[in-house]
Protein backbone atom coordinates (compact mmCIF):
# COMPACT_ATOMS: atom_id res chain seq x y z
CA UNK A 1 0.00 0.00 0.00
CA UNK A 2 1.39 3.12 -1.02
CA UNK A 3 1.19 6.48 1.12
CA UNK A 4 -2.18 8.02 2.02
CA UNK A 5 -3.02 11.22 0.79
CA UNK A 6 -5.61 13.38 1.87
CA UNK A 7 -5.64 15.98 -1.12
CA UNK A 8 -8.70 18.96 -1.13
CA UNK A 9 -9.03 20.47 -4.07
CA UNK A 10 -11.94 22.29 -4.90
CA UNK A 11 -11.86 22.49 -8.76
CA UNK A 12 -13.07 18.99 -10.14
CA UNK A 13 -10.30 18.97 -13.42
CA UNK A 14 -7.63 19.09 -11.39
CA UNK A 15 -8.85 17.10 -9.16
CA UNK A 16 -9.04 14.67 -11.76
CA UNK A 17 -5.89 14.86 -12.96
CA UNK A 18 -4.13 14.90 -9.35
CA UNK A 19 -5.88 11.70 -8.91
CA UNK A 20 -5.18 10.20 -11.95
CA UNK A 21 -1.24 11.45 -11.31
CA UNK A 22 -0.86 10.20 -7.82
CA UNK A 23 -2.58 6.39 -7.54
CA UNK A 24 -1.58 5.98 -11.63
CA UNK A 25 1.61 7.26 -11.91
CA UNK A 26 2.63 7.79 -8.10
CA UNK A 27 1.21 4.48 -6.67
CA UNK A 28 -0.70 6.92 -4.16
CA UNK A 29 -3.84 6.14 -1.60
CA UNK A 30 -5.76 9.36 -2.92
CA UNK A 31 -8.91 10.30 -1.05
CA UNK A 32 -10.14 13.83 -2.69
CA UNK A 33 -12.32 16.35 -0.70
CA UNK A 34 -13.90 19.24 -2.40
CA UNK A 35 -13.81 21.65 0.28
CA UNK A 36 -12.35 22.05 3.91
CA UNK A 37 -15.22 21.04 5.70
CA UNK A 38 -15.75 17.98 3.65
CA UNK A 39 -11.49 17.40 4.82
CA UNK A 40 -12.29 17.67 8.57
CA UNK A 41 -15.44 15.50 8.37
CA UNK A 42 -13.31 12.43 6.52
CA UNK A 43 -9.89 12.72 8.25
CA UNK A 44 -9.57 11.07 10.89
CA UNK A 45 -11.46 7.70 9.17
CA UNK A 46 -8.87 8.05 6.81
CA UNK A 47 -5.56 8.58 8.60
CA UNK A 48 -3.97 9.93 5.84
CA UNK A 49 0.40 9.90 5.83
CA UNK A 50 0.44 13.37 4.10
CA UNK A 51 -1.85 16.52 3.41
CA UNK A 52 -1.87 17.86 -0.21
CA UNK A 53 -4.32 21.21 0.09
CA UNK A 54 -5.19 23.62 -2.53
CA UNK A 55 -4.61 27.31 -1.21
CA UNK A 56 -7.29 29.24 -2.35
CA UNK A 57 -10.97 27.12 -2.00
CA UNK A 58 -14.56 29.26 -1.10
CA UNK A 59 -15.62 28.65 2.29
CA UNK A 60 -12.30 27.51 4.12
CA UNK A 61 -8.83 28.28 2.69
CA UNK A 62 -6.19 25.56 2.35
CA UNK A 63 -4.59 27.46 5.43
CA UNK A 64 -6.96 27.76 7.59
CA UNK A 65 -7.87 24.53 6.91
CA UNK A 66 -4.83 23.15 7.99
CA UNK A 67 -4.63 25.17 11.08
CA UNK A 68 -8.13 23.22 12.35
CA UNK A 69 -7.08 20.17 11.19
CA UNK A 70 -3.34 19.96 12.93
CA UNK A 71 -5.86 20.80 16.44
CA UNK A 72 -7.78 17.51 15.85
CA UNK A 73 -6.51 14.50 17.70
CA UNK A 74 -3.81 12.45 15.86
CA UNK A 75 -3.56 14.88 12.98
CA UNK A 76 -1.13 17.15 14.53
CA UNK A 77 2.10 15.88 12.96
CA UNK A 78 1.17 15.27 9.64
CA UNK A 79 2.95 17.32 6.90
CA UNK A 80 1.02 19.40 4.62
CA UNK A 81 2.30 19.99 0.77
CA UNK A 82 -0.06 23.06 -0.39
CA UNK A 83 -0.78 23.44 -3.98
CA UNK A 84 -1.21 27.38 -5.56
CA UNK A 85 -1.10 29.22 -8.61
CA UNK A 86 -0.16 32.05 -5.99
CA UNK A 87 3.15 30.96 -4.98
CA UNK A 88 5.59 33.98 -4.94
CA UNK A 89 8.38 34.12 -2.41
CA UNK A 90 6.04 35.83 0.76
CA UNK A 91 3.10 33.69 0.35
CA UNK A 92 5.36 30.34 -0.03
CA UNK A 93 7.44 31.75 2.89
CA UNK A 94 3.94 32.50 4.55
CA UNK A 95 2.51 28.64 4.23
CA UNK A 96 6.24 27.07 5.36
CA UNK A 97 5.90 29.60 8.42
CA UNK A 98 2.30 27.80 9.47
CA UNK A 99 4.31 24.33 9.08
CA UNK A 100 3.97 23.47 4.88
CA UNK A 101 6.73 21.39 4.13
CA UNK A 102 6.55 23.00 0.69
CA UNK A 103 4.32 24.66 -1.84
CA UNK A 104 3.54 22.66 -5.41
CA UNK A 105 2.92 25.55 -8.15
CA UNK A 106 0.04 25.17 -10.72
CA UNK A 107 -0.45 24.47 -12.87
CA UNK A 108 1.77 21.33 -11.86
CA UNK A 109 3.08 18.49 -14.28
CA UNK A 110 0.95 15.94 -13.66
CA UNK A 111 3.73 13.34 -14.95
CA UNK A 112 5.95 14.63 -12.42
CA UNK A 113 4.25 15.30 -9.54
CA UNK A 114 4.34 12.24 -7.69
CA UNK A 115 8.08 12.36 -7.68
CA UNK A 116 7.98 15.72 -6.32
CA UNK A 117 6.01 15.02 -3.64
CA UNK A 118 7.98 12.20 -2.69
CA UNK A 119 11.25 14.60 -3.11
CA UNK A 120 9.76 17.27 -0.86
CA UNK A 121 9.37 14.15 1.90
CA UNK A 122 12.94 13.12 1.86
CA UNK A 123 13.90 16.44 2.58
Amino acid sequence: MGLKILHVEDDLDIQEIAKLSLETIGGFEILQCASGKQALEEAHNFKPDLFLFDVQMPEMSGDVLYQEIKVMPDMENIPAIFMTARAQAKDVAALKELGALDVVTKPFDPMTLPDQIREILAR
